[in-house]
């Protein structure tokens, strides 16, 4: 075969998932049909959840300073995301073009082979491998691998290729979005709703200010042309009365409100994460934050059954973890999609919704629900709190000195962290330790579930899959479920 894996699409996605796979050994070939980096910053920013995800890989640095703060909105309504106390706050102005170029480099690092200029026109699954049609400079040619992965946005040739099943809606609405230099406008990071719509304007870094424009009435195929600067400049004056015709456009874009996931995340030997599998409104910026995280979610899992960690039944986890994920984005962006691009019938329902956020546990479950704070996966093995969640950020020592759960989960090996110092632990995982790091540290004693963990066994993902005590399964169970049989020559 050409790859073990083929990743069609170098969105922020499929270089995330490519990092992912080379840090687990796994050989994958990405392809690109554009011939360089599209240059766009169609994704503004990662949430809490996501900036906790590349600090444990240790790519924050990489992206420079950021602009990072608490302030959120759920259909433009103000939400106070420092309620959830997460150790990182939301980066607000990374545009995907430097998060595009921030993963690229990472995934040619590890030695993942980028193909621009390469575009799939087919893939033709079997029992064995998956062919890839695909067309460059130099003609039609073939590609085979074990599997393949679709992160190729929501008009995925492999999805459609392949036949994934993709209910859902399609759209009825439409927003105008558009990067712009040159104007002074008052910011309106949440949002402001006006009688005839809703507009938003960020300031960018770069000087640019990003604007977004909802007026009540307008229909996706309204417009004979591609959206011009024009057409911004006119909604923009008739909802706001201000004149922005003397800016420059750098980018525009538009796009509705259709909501649609596919029914299964794989289908025999051809896998799909990120857009590809689940469109939805931009609200909130989740779908860059999502696809990320499904990469992260799959990339250990299938190096692990390419190299015979694992049998291939470890993959049908991707979809039973992240496909609920994915439906509650749905749910909240098409809620967020009815009091955004409603007309004024939906004002009373916006301004009960408005009331009911001054009270903390509704701003928490709103915040957790848009940032992702709230996933926790039902591993249906036990009763601990951190069971299926993130292993929180812990400061710590072992043996080597000062650390932090965080660090110790860089090498993207599983982590069994023995915070009690027991002898038994290590006798019980040394058939694991080619894939997963044993460590022996001091507290925490404070955070969640600190005191009351002896132990904690945590996936390349950073969930926990088993913990002491408190869990029902044991440890031997956990580490087989998740890091295959033990090594040959040794006892369990």
């Amino acid at each position: 075969m050409d790859a073990a894996v083929i990743v069609v699409g170098a969105g922020p996605t499929g270089l995330m998932l490519a990092g992912e796979l080379r840090l687990a050994g796994a050989d994958v070939i990405v392809l690109e049909r554009r011939e360089g980096p599209a240059g766009q910053s169609r994704g503004l920013g990662f949430t809490s959840r996501t900036m906790e995800i590349f600090d444990q890989r240790g790519l924050l640095p990489r992206f420079g300073p950021m602009v990072t703060g608490d302030t959120g909105h759920f259909a433009g309504i103000p939400l106070d995301f420092g309620v959830l106390g997460a150790v990182h706050r939301a980066a607000k102005t990374v545009p995907q073009s430097q998060t595009e170029a921030v993963l690229t480099d990472r995934a040619l690092e590890l030695g993942a082979d980028l193909r621009r200029g390469t575009e799939v026109t087919d893939v033709v699954a079997g029992d064995a491998e998956v062919e890839v049609v695909v067309r460059d400079a130099a003609g039609a040619g073939r590609l085979r691998a074990a599997y393949v992965v679709g992160t190729d946005g929501g008009r995925s040739t492999v999805r459609r290729s392949v036949g994934f099943a993709f209910p859902g809606t399609g759209s009825t609405r439409e927003m105008m979005l558009a990067d712009v230099r040159g104007i002074d406008v008052a910011p309106r990071m949440t949002g402001e709703r006006l009688p005839g719509g809703t507009v938003m304007a960020a300031p960018l870094p770069d000087g640019t200010t990003r604007l977004v424009v909802i007026e009540h009435g307008t229909h996706p195929g309204d417009r004979a042309a591609p959206l011009a600067y024009d057409d911004v400049v006119a909604a923009w004056k008739r909802l706001t009365g201000e004149d922005i015709s003397h800016g420059e456009p750098v980018w525009l874009s538009a796009f509705g409100d259709a909501a649609r996931q596919v029914t299964r995340y794989a289908k025999g030997r051809v896998l799909l994460a990120g857009d590809a599998a689940h469109i939805h409104l931009a609200a909130g910026g989740q779908g860059m934050n999502v696809g990320v995280q499904d990469a992260l979610n799959l990339g250990w899992k299938l190096a692990a059954v390419t190299r015979g960690h694992c049998p291939a039944t470890l993959l049908d986890s991707y979809h039973d973890e992240r496909h609920p994920v994915g439906e509650r984005v749905l749910l909240n962006t098409r809620a967020q999609g009815h009091l955004i691009l409603g007309d004024d019938a939906v004002q009373p329902l916006w301004n009960v919704l408005a009331e009911l956020t001054r009270y903390p546990d509704v701003q928490r479950h709103l915040a957790a629900m848009v940032s992702g704070s709230e996933i926790r996966y039902d591993l249906a093995a036990g009763s601990h709190p951190l069971l299926g969640r993130r292993l929180p950020h812990w400061e710590t020592t072992t043996a080597n000195g000062a650390t932090s759960t965080t660090a110790l989960l860089r090498t993207g090996r599983g982590l069994l962290l023995d915070l009690a110092g027991s002898a038994v632990l290590g006798a019980r995982a040394a058939a694991w330790t080619h894939r997963v790091d044993l460590v022996t540290a001091v507290g925490p004693t404070t955070g969640e579930a600190a005191g009351a963990t002896r132990a904690v066994l945590v996936r390349p993902d950073g969930h926990v899959a088993w913990a002491a005590p408190g869990t029902h399964q044991g440890l031997t169970w956990a580490l087989e479920r998740w890091f295959g049989p033990p090594r040959a020559g040794r006892n369990k």
